[in-house]
């Protein structure tokens, strides 16, 4: 028997990355997952790849009403939810000087004001108790240039996980983040347009104490523990699974 068995989870960004290796673990550790993303496409692919205890629901989180809507979903799917990840974003860097309201927006509306509304509509289905897992980044305690906006969203995670945990104490619902390091992923792909993929990770690995990039799973195999009683008495906390880059 697995460690999440019995369990209902919600993943966002759930067709690719560190999303789709966290829906693929908690599956195999008996949970039954929904994945959201906005390319039906990239979603059926995902649900080929996961196999079986999957749904997808279409929709982009940084409109409300498709917040509604897979909550609605998930509602009438299985009627509870045990353990949500909030997990889409992307990184599209912007030194300062060329910042834009429009990559400003983009950039909050998917990864800090998203995570609010959908942990909001998600929460009465949480009638069990259950564990929020929000993804943020190492770069939050760190200082790289051109991410003004990308670090900020995932400052704000943290932020949101002391809040929560101590919101939520009489409900039995536990909140932490997750801390990526850098993760061999399509987002690290979608950073190399300009310089190249080789250029990019070797700037990163002389940075990285363990020496290497994250695999996904890696980062999922964290996400189980923290969405399992393995983590029963951790709450508010920021799990930083990292290879040490934001820790020396």
């Amino acid at each position: 028997m697995g460690v999440l068995e019995g369990k209902v989870a919600v993943v966002t960004g759930g067709n690719s990355g560190i999303g789709l290796a966290t829906a693929k673990r908690f599956v195999d550790e008996g949970a039954y997952v929904f994945i959201t993303a906005r390319r039906q496409a990239e979603l059926d692919r995902a649900v080929s790849a996961i196999g079986r205890n999957v749904a997808a629901i279409a929709g982009d989180l940084s409109q409300l009403a498709d917040i509604d809507r897979i909550a609605a979903a998930v509602k009438t799917g299985k009627g509870v939810v045990d353990i949500i990840v909030s997990n889409a974003g992307f990184t599209e860097q912007a030194p300062l000087a060329s910042i834009t309201p429009e990559h400003f927006d983009r950039t909050f509306n998917l990864m800090a004001r998203a995570p609010v509304f959908l942990v909001q509509k998600l929460l009465p289905l949480m009638s069990r108790g259950g564990s929020i897992i929000l993804v943020g980044s190492a770069m939050h305690v760190m200082g790289i240039p051109n991410h003004t906006a990308y670090a900020a969203t995932k400052a704000a995670m943290r932020s949101y996980a002391r809040t929560w945990a101590a919101e939520f104490k009489d409900s039995g619902i536990r909140v932490n983040v997750l801390s990526p390091g850098v993760t061999d992923t399509p987002i690290l792909d979608s950073q190399s347009e300009e310089h190249g993929r080789d250029e990019v990770v070797k700037m990163y690995l002389n940075m990285i104490p363990i020496n290497r990039l994250a695999q996904a799973v890696e980062i999922a195999n964290a996400a189980v523990f923290l969405g399992s009683e393995q983590s029963s008495y951790v709450t508010g906390a920021d799990l930083m699974v990292d290879g040490g880059v934001g820790q020396v």
